[in-house]
This record gives structure tokens, C-alpha cells and sequence, in this order.
């Protein structure tokens, strides 16, 4: 506990020197509770108050849209379940749910299904617009001071979040990232000298990184 303490206490030193703040949200906030999701983006929302930040995130809930952070710093490249597409992938057109009461296809007659990397042929345009906004930004932090926090990602996709974040640690020597996870905490040898392995659930870690937010 007093590692973790330790590592909290360093980490609200850099979110008040950082330039730029890069979050990062994989499957431990998946398998949040319904109950718990609006008090844990209610923790990421007042981390990120006052820092030029985006947020990338395998989740494809769609409840980060509903909370308190900025849509237009978001990009869920994994999908949506709230958006939905052909079944069939004849049209790259993308519905909301609901504004087809049907769930057919209007183009082949097709079921709906969830636009998210589940589908059997998955239509990006959903997420582009805002996953070209998150590269523009990205490409904007190169040699800033930028503070990357990757909370809970795993293996399930790692080339989303988990392989590109150590890269940008690796080529911006002014970068320091935050690796929380309960089991793959791990750092490559790479990037040791600006990352941090943290081993513990990244929810309750933001949780209680709140408390030591007041002098920032």
C-alpha cells in the first residue's frame, strides 16, 4: 500500500508538469458494474481537468460518451454498441439505435448488428473522424512533456492501445507513461527508463488518486 501511495503521489506531481495528457482505457473498465461507471469516469473526468488530453478506449459500452468528458477528445476505435450497421456490410451507412425501430437494413434487407470489432465484417467509418482527431493530437505531443496513462489494458487488442502507447513512450525521450493493471502490469525493457509498472486494478487507482489531487 505504501508503494502504491508512493506511486500516486509521483504521478500527481507529473499530471500538474505535464504538457499534454494521453489516457488510455482497455478491459478493466469493460467489466465495470453498471453502478460503478459514472463514479469512474467521474475520476478520469477531474484527472484530466484543466490538461490538453485525449482518450483512447477498447471499451465499446458507448457509456464514456454519456459521461462528463469531452466527446471530441475520444476515440473508441473497437466500436460502439450503441451505433449499428448492416449485418452484411452492403452499405458503410452507420444508424444510431433506435433510429431504425426495424433493425433491418434498408438497402438489402439484412438484420442490424452492433458496430463494434465483433461484427463479421466490422465498418470503420463510425470511429475515423475522431481516431484522425486523436493522430493529429498525438502528432502535436512529439518531444512536449506528455503523460501517458494506460489504465487496464490487456492482450485482447493490443495493437489499439497497448503497442502504439509504448512506441510513443519510446520516440518522445519527454514522455513518462503509467502502466496500471491488476495482472499485465508488465514494462519491456524498452521504454523502462520513462514507464512505470503499477500493479494494481486501474479503476480503484484513479479512484483513489482523486484524494491526492488537491494541490494540483
Amino acid at each position: 500500500m505504501e508503494r502504491l501511495a508512493d506511486t500516486r503521489m509521483r504521478l500527481c506531481v507529473d499530471l500538474k508538469e505535464c504538457e499534454y495528457l494521453l489516457i488510455g482505457l482497455g478491459e478493466e473498465w469493460a467489466r465495470l458494474e453498471p453502478a460503478q461507471i459514472p463514479g469512474a469516469y467521474e475520476s478520469l473526468r477531474r484527472l484530466a481537468q484543466g490538461k490538453d488530453y485525449f482518450v483512447v478506449t477498447t471499451v465499446t459500452d458507448g457509456r464514456i460518451f454519456e459521461s462528463p468528458l469531452d466527446g471530441t477528445r475520444i476515440t473508441a476505435p473497437c466500436g460502439n454498441r450503441n451505433w449499428l450497421q448492416c449485418s452484411c456490410s452492403c452499405t458503410k451507412d452507420i444508424w444510431e439505435r433506435g433510429e431504425l425501430p426495424s433493425e433491418i437494413c434498408p438497402h438489402c434487407g439484412a438484420p442490424l448488428t452492433e458496430n463494434t470489432i465483433a461484427a463479421q465484417e466490422y465498418i470503420e467509418e463510425g470511429y475515423l473522424p475522431q481516431w484522425n482527431a486523436y493522430k493529429a493530437w498525438l502528432a502535436g505531443t512529439l518531444n512536449r512533456r506528455l503523460l501517458i496513462l494506460e489504465l487496464g489494458v490487456g492482450f485482447g487488442t493490443p495493437t489499439v492501445i497497448r503497442w502504439p502507447f509504448e512506441k510513443t513512450a519510446f520516440f518522445n525521450r519527454k514522455a513518462h507513461m503509467y502502466r496500471v493493471n491488476q495482472t499485465f502490469y508488465q514494462i519491456s525493457e524498452q521504454i523502462r527508463e520513462r514507464a512505470e509498472a503499477v500493479e494494481a486494478n486501474s479503476v480503484e487507482f484513479c479512484r483513489e488518486m482523486i484524494e491526492n489531487l488537491s494541490g494540483i
